[in-house]
């Protein structure tokens, strides 16, 4: 089976202020998922599904994925606020929906093969699709919970315009992952050697690049369930992915190995951040890493 990507593209990046899915960075207009998918294709990746909201459907369908419609499967799974368990219901005032986790849990009837989750808005690199194809690979049974994450370094994942939020990594000698830990508002001066600081920048993070089999969407809809009874009423909970998978581990529902990359990661958290990702796409073209046009109309 090759694999299927899922790329959890329903985010309206408040804080960017716009729809960053459809912003171009790169040399001939291409946007940081074009990168994605060109990469997971080379990988050998054979279907890409798209968690969106409805509401920018024909957008996204008319800029960003008719460029791949040629190229791999494309689907797409729609992620809303009452997409929740049967007799449940969004609290009055609740305006978005309810994060990573929830935006996995919305493909649980669209996705049966092997399968990696990304989020739209991040440059994972070349190396980590291949990592990921690999592994998923060699893992075909579909009722296993073995997974993956691809790990970067936190020094390598900051933002000079702001703060941000990251998964912090707990791991075996062996990689054996042992919990995920979210820390938000980390700003760049708390990374370093010194006092006060509060990470040396080495800690293994995840940027949500991970590598499932269905298996997880068992598990996945108890731990969701049981979320919403617990947060379900208030306004701005979510139920986050590595938060999920963290919880499996530790009740021995779930092995996930921890794939270091090499790979530079980067993304656009804030508008100002946005030169810095052209300059780095526009490097690697020039290296030979990218054409200069990823998806070139006929």
């Amino acid at each position: 089976m090759q694999p299927t990507l899922l790329v959890l593209a329903a985010g309206m990046g408040s804080r960017y202020g716009g729809l960053k899915q459809l912003d171009g960075v790169g040399p001939s207009g291409e946007t940081i998922l074009d990168y994605a998918v060109f990469d997971a294709i080379r990988a050998g990746f054979g279907r890409v599904v798209f968690v969106i909201r409805r509401e920018f459907e024909d957008a996204f369908r008319a800029q960003v994925a008719a460029k791949y419609a040629d190229r791999v499967l494309v689907d797409y799974v729609f992620q809303s606020l009452d997409a929740l368990p049967a007799g449940c219901t969004p609290p009055p005032g609740r305006e978005k929906p309810w994060g990573t986790g929830h935006a996995v849990w919305c493909a649980r009837d669209a996705v049966r093969e092997p399968f990696a989750v990304i989020g739209a808005d991040d440059y994972f690199g070349r190396d980590a699709f291949k990592k990921l194809a690999a592994y998923l690979s060699k893992n075909q049974n579909l009722q296993r919970s073995a997974f993956a994450m691809v790990g970067y370094r936190l020094a390598h994942t900051l933002s000079e315009n702001g703060a941000v939020s990251r998964g912090v990594c707990t791991a075996t000698v062996d990689g054996a992952l042992q919990r995920v830990v979210e820390h938000t508002g980390i700003r760049r001066e708390d990374v370093g050697a010194g006092p006060g600081k509060k990470f040396t920048g080495a800690e293994i993070v995840s940027m949500n690049c991970w590598a499932f089999t269905p298996a997880l969407f068992t598990t996945m809809n108890r731990q969701f369930t049981n979320f919403f009874e617990i947060h379900g009423g208030a306004l701005e909970s979510e139920f986050y992915l590595p938060e999920a998978v963290s919880r499996q581990i530790a009740v021995g529902e779930a092995d996930v190995k921890v794939l270091p990359t090499t790979a530079s990661w980067f993304g656009v958290t804030y508008r100002e951040d946005k030169p810095r990702v052209q300059a780095a796409l526009a490097g690697l073209v020039a290296n030979g890493e990218y054409p200069g046009s990823l998806f070139p109309k006929p």
